[in-house]
């Protein structure tokens, strides 16, 4: 951006605007009941998908390494997705706004399960990229 192009009262410290995910069709499926390995089976891109699977491995007590597979999955999705709406690789992804849910929670439970793993750089990574995205999801899933 050159000196010509800004725009009086530009605030220059201003982080990037936050990121708002599109409406994950995976969410009127899950909310119909529907399991998460059809959902996944059917919207293999959903990072809300592939956070509820992982979910719902945890709490059926799946082997950690199971969970942070299905996690880590919800993860690469959504950093997909993300960068198709604008993302530049840093910034606010507010839990506040529901589609970017699906990626908070598989960040989260990334992060959960890395360190159950001893994955000790990884749970310092995406905790500290939780944190960074959103510090209600921070507080909301890892607080």
């Amino acid at each position: 951006m050159d000196a010509m192009s800004i725009t009086p009262g530009t605030d220059l410290m201003a982080g990037p605007p936050p990121t708002h995910l599109p409406v994950d069709p995976a969410e009127a499926l899950l909310a119909e009941g529907r399991a998460p390995a059809d959902v996944v089976r059917r919207l293999p891109s959903s990072p809300l998908a592939w956070a509820t699977l992982a979910e719902q491995a945890r709490d059926d007590s799946a082997d950690d390494v199971t969970v942070y597979a299905y996690a880590r999955v919800g993860y690469h999705r959504s950093l997909d997705l993300l960068r198709r709406s604008g993302w530049k690789g840093h910034g606010p992804v507010p839990w506040e706004h529901e589609p970017n849910r699906g990626f908070l929670r598989a960040l989260a439970l990334l992060a959960l399960t890395a360190r159950a793993i001893g994955e000790t750089e990884e749970w310092e990574r995406c905790s500290t990229f939780l944190r960074d995205s959103s510090p209600t999801a921070y507080d909301a899933l890892l607080g």
